[in-house]
């Protein structure tokens, strides 16, 4: 029990630096900076953040949410990133104990958390992380056979074809885009993750969480029917329940709905 939560901790902490790298990604990746160099500054009077300015969300609260030269209000973002990586982290370690599993599924948290707030924030999901995020899944593949190369791959042609052809149907009705060539990457990189499984998991929480929030903003008079949605942040929601609960929920619903014993894989 102790060993347990020793690594629990270990994992929070691991988690917590690297939610504070994440919000380094998230602020600069669609401005087009480094996400490197220069050190950490305040957006606003351009003061360089003090080592002890920096620690994952205790400076935030001790700050009260300020710049400690200039007063501007930091944004919330900052702090509920670096807590939500630690938690996942957390769950990580708890899911798969300590073992490669845990790496890489902390791997496709941390790219879930990144491309859902930049998302939220931009409407965007840069290349620059979907694109390599493909290849890692598969890659990963060799490390954890969550789905072997060849379900990889397929996982990762599947989801881009069933949005590619969701965006083709749409533009030949519409004339016009229901969706990003973004959410085809993203779902592509969910793929090449958690295999097939994965793929319909995600789609289906995040077509189903996207529309809740979209019918709660028409309801709330705070957008029309036609108001872009970041469907992303809705795609890392179910990719985040497909890496942890996937497998369960498929063999579930196709046991209860058609008898199927479980089916072997996944993550």
């Amino acid at each position: 029990m102790a060993v347990r939560i020793l690594l629990d901790l270990y994992a929070a902490l691991v988690g917590l630096v690297t939610g504070s790298y994440l919000n380094v990604v998230i602020h600069r990746l669609p401005r087009r900076l480094s996400t490197v160099l220069p050190r950490s500054r305040c957006p606003t009077c351009g003061a360089p953040i003090r080592a002890r300015d920096n620690l994952p969300v205790l400076s935030w609260l001790l700050l009260r949410g300020r710049c400690r030269v200039c007063g501007t209000r930091i944004s919330l973002r900052y702090p509920i990133v670096e807590a939500l990586t630690g938690a996942l982290f957390i769950a990580c370690m708890e899911r798969f104990g300590p073992s490669p599993a845990a790496l890489a599924a902390a791997l496709f948290c941390s790219l879930m958390v990144v491309l859902a707030w930049i998302d939220l924030e931009h409407l965007i999901l840069p290349d620059r992380i979907t694109l390599p995020g493909i290849v890692a899944g598969i890659a990963i593949q060799l490390l954890v056979p969550w789905s072997g190369l060849l379900g990889a791959l397929l996982g990762a042609l599947l989801g881009a074809g069933i949005l590619l052809t969701a965006y083709g149907l749409w533009w030949l009705v519409r004339r016009e885009e229901g969706l990003g060539l973004g959410d085809v990457k993203m779902l592509a990189m969910i793929g090449a993750f958690l295999g097939w499984r994965g793929v319909t998991v995600s789609l289906f929480v995040g077509a189903l969480t996207g529309a809740m929030f979209g019918l709660g903003l028409v309801a709330a008079g705070r957008a029309g029917l036609r108001a872009k949605v970041p469907f992303g942040a809705f795609l890392a929601v179910g990719g985040l329940v497909a890496l942890f609960a996937g497998p369960a929920l498929v063999s579930f619903y196709l046991r209860s709905a058609f008898g199927v014993p479980a089916l072997p894989g996944g993550p």
